[in-house]
C-alpha cells in the first residue's frame, strides 16, 4: 500500500535500523523503545492487523514467530521476552499494518495496558 509507513520502510523508502530481513518479514528496532530491547517484526505482506489474519496467510505467523525467537536470542533476551500486538485504534494501533512489538532486557509488569 502506498501510504503504509511499514510498507515504505520494508521498500526502503523510509529509512530503518534493520535487524533481520528474509522473503517475508522485516525486524527492525524500535523509534521510541520501550524498553532496553524493543524491535518489531512485520510481514512482507500488507495485512491490515491480527484481526485480518486468514487461514491463506495464517502460517505467515508462525513463521514470524519463529523470527522472533532467533532475533530476541541474538539480541540477548534469550526466553524473556514480551511479545505485542494491537488490533484496532482502541487497543492502541497506530500503523494499519499487522506487527508485533517484542519487549525484554527489564521486568514486564502486569497489566500492561
Amino acid at each position: 500500500m502506498s501510504d503504509c509507513i511499514f510498507c515504505k520502510i520494508i521498500a526502503g523508502e523510509i529509512p530503518s535500523r534493520k535487524i533481520y530481513e528474509d522473503e517475508r518479514c522485516y525486524a527492525f528496532h524500535d523509534i521510541d523503545p520501550k524498553a532496553p530491547v524493543h524491535f518489531l517484526v512485520i510481514p512482507k505482506e500488507h495485512i491490515t492487523g491480527a484481526n485480518r489474519i486468514a487461514e491463506e496467510n495464517a502460517s505467515l505467523v508462525g513463521h514470524i514467530f519463529a523470527v522472533i525467537a532467533k532475533v530476541a536470542a541474538e539480541l540477548g533476551a534469550g526466553d524473556d521476552y514480551r511479545v505485542v500486538t494491537n488490533c484496532g485504534p482502541k487497543a492502541g494501533q497506530t500503523v494499519g499494518h499487522l506487527h508485533f512489538h517484542v519487549l525484554a532486557g527489564r521486568d514486564m509488569t502486569w497489566p500492561p495496558g
